[in-house]
């Protein structure tokens, strides 16, 4: 995916590390690279990039929605890659491997590096903007005082509001949908789905791969309206 440009959920007050995008389902096939280290493969220089990309359209996307709300938008403070379970923490949390958070009590996200690598390597580089997206949705739920009772409600709109941030980004220009993108961000939500058989009320629970694709491409589609907010 091509981009040129900048990214906003509360979670429950019980939980301190605001939601991870979730761990994909696959389990790692051998001889994977582990947490941490870069697959062969994967350029980490196109991946770098990516990342800034996804981080700053995020900020141009969200900018303009809280302008012509009349709304003062502050962007995301950090976005942080780790290597180790436990290497960083929220609100005295440990952050765990294989994931990427929104961490509220310090305004940043944060990825597993290795963990994000081989989902750039095998996925894409459009996972990359919906991973980022998701995260950065949860910052902007922040800004809003949105709340839920349960988890799968506030992912599920996460899930929404990144589909709504990169569809809209494609209709303005500021995003280019390259052949493969739609594929890839449907094979990443399929990766990351729960299993069907978890509780929606568990906390925790993110939805299945079915709730979270037609979560996301309500987004993309039909954008923030979608998502119960105004576009």
């Amino acid at each position: 995916m091509d981009r040129p440009l900048r990214i906003l959920v509360l979670l429950t007050a019980v939980i301190a590390v605001a939601c991870g995008v979730g761990v994909p389902s696959e389990p790692a096939e051998p001889g994977a690279a582990p947490s941490g280290s870069p697959p062969a493969s994967a350029s980490a220089d196109d991946f770098v990039s990516d990342v800034r990309g996804a981080v700053s359209v995020a900020d141009r996307y969200w900018s303009s929605k809280f302008a012509a709300s009349s709304r003062r938008f502050q962007p995301l403070r950090d976005v942080v890659p780790y290597r180790r379970g436990g290497e960083l923490s929220c609100a005295g949390e440990p952050i765990p491997r294989n994931n990427a958070v929104y961490c509220p009590a310090g305004d940043f996200i944060a990825y597993d590096l290795g963990f994000a690598l081989t989902a750039f390597e095998r996925i894409g580089d459009a996972f990359v903007y919906y991973l980022l997206g998701h995260e950065y949705a949860h910052g902007i739920q922040v800004r809003l005082g949105i709340e839920y009772r349960y988890t799968i409600d506030q992912e599920l709109q996460a899930d929404c509001l990144a589909g709504a941030y990169l569809g809209d980004s494609i209709k303005q220009g500021w995003l280019t949908l390259e052949p493969n993108d739609l594929d890839e961000f449907s094979n990443g939500l399929l990766a990351v789905g729960d299993d069907p058989s978890v509780p929606w009320f568990t906390p925790g629970a993110h939805g299945t791969a079915r709730q979270r694709t037609d979560a996301f491409f309500a987004g993309y589609e039909r954008s923030l309206t979608a998502c119960q907010l105004r576009a």
